[in-house]
């Protein structure tokens, strides 16, 4: 597969910034998430219950989302409070024109979402992110440079393959660039957005703090997820060919909820592609050669 649009791996704080509320707000997915409901948990005693209570009723797909559409379009803001003095200041008219060419669903009430984002942003900064380990901002920053680095030496196909674990895209009409973000918040889960000509793909980084003294955690997922007979069965099914989700439903013969979640698990161990068209998962298929390094893994860590 060649690719048309061009790949750029990129990082600034404020990525993680904004990635970090997106998990704290997606509790739905804290189960799912290696920072586990644990983290959910400690984070909420961190913040006031007044901040706390805007983030229970913030919508990942309105709020969020058109924000960080600002963020995407404010590449120049290296730090959070860049990004938040400027939006801040945005009078309603230059935010309405930003939005209406995004389809934006407030336009009639920008003033008050501007005041009630600021407040958000301000607050999780101070309470959450300003106290986050520099250890993290520091490894996604030596990421980016290890991946810029790879594009120089590699194909575009195999760097995608190899940052985001098993996610491939297709040609939309309009898009010219992807642009890859490394995360430590959401992983082993991706964040994927199309704004114009541009699509953006979190990605995880592979920082888990704290693990060092063990296997590391995406070697033991691809273990772990190897240990469900369904999940097999999948696999099995899959090395025919590329199948939809609906195909892979009804192979199985369960529901669409419990063959989502083990195919989530199949792809955060990156035993599969997910072949995307924009925002759209539209098929599934073997990525062998995770399989073939399983244990290559295994007998390394064995002999440390």
């Amino acid at each position: 597969m060649r690719l048309s649009y061009r790949i750029e791996v990129g990082f600034t704080p404020v990525f993680e910034f904004m990635a970090s509320l997106h998990t704290y707000i997606c509790r739905k997915s804290h189960k799912k998430i290696d920072l586990s409901i644990a983290w959910a948990q400690k984070t909420e005693g961190q913040l006031s219950s007044e901040l706390d209570a805007i983030l229970q009723d913030m919508k990942v797909d309105d709020d969020w989302k058109w924000m960080y559409l600002l963020v995407c379009l404010r590449v120049e803001d290296e730090e959070p409070e860049d990004f938040i003095e400027w939006f801040s200041k945005r009078t309603v008219l230059e935010l309405r024109d930003i939005f209406a060419r995004y389809s934006f669903p407030y336009t009639d009430d920008i003033d008050a979402f501007q005041t009630r984002m600021t407040y958000v942003l301000t607050e999780w900064n101070e309470q959450y992110f300003r106290l986050l380990d520099p250890a993290v901002l520091q490894h996604l920053r030596q990421e980016v440079l290890d991946r810029k680095e790879q594009l120089r030496q590699s194909s575009q196909e195999k760097v995608l393959d190899e940052a985001t674990n098993g996610l491939m895209f297709r040609d939309v009409n309009g898009l010219e660039r992807m642009l890859l973000v490394p995360q430590f918040h959401f992983q082993p889960l991706n964040v994927i957005l199309h704004f114009g000509d541009t699509l953006l793909c979190h990605y995880s980084s592979r920082l888990y703090m704290g693990d060092e003294e063990y296997i590391p955690t995406h070697h033991l997922r691809v273990i772990r997820s190897l240990g469900e007979k369904n999940r097999l069965k999948i696999m099995r099914f899959l090395h025919q060919g590329p199948r939809s989700f609906i195909e892979i439903v009804r192979h199985l013969k369960l529901s669409k909820g419990i063959t989502h979640d083990h195919l989530s698990k199949l792809r955060g161990a990156g035993l599969v592609y997910a072949h995307f068209e924009g925002e759209s998962l539209v098929e599934y298929s073997l990525r062998l050669h995770a399989l073939e390094q399983i244990l290559p893994n295994v007998m390394n860590y064995l002999e440390q």
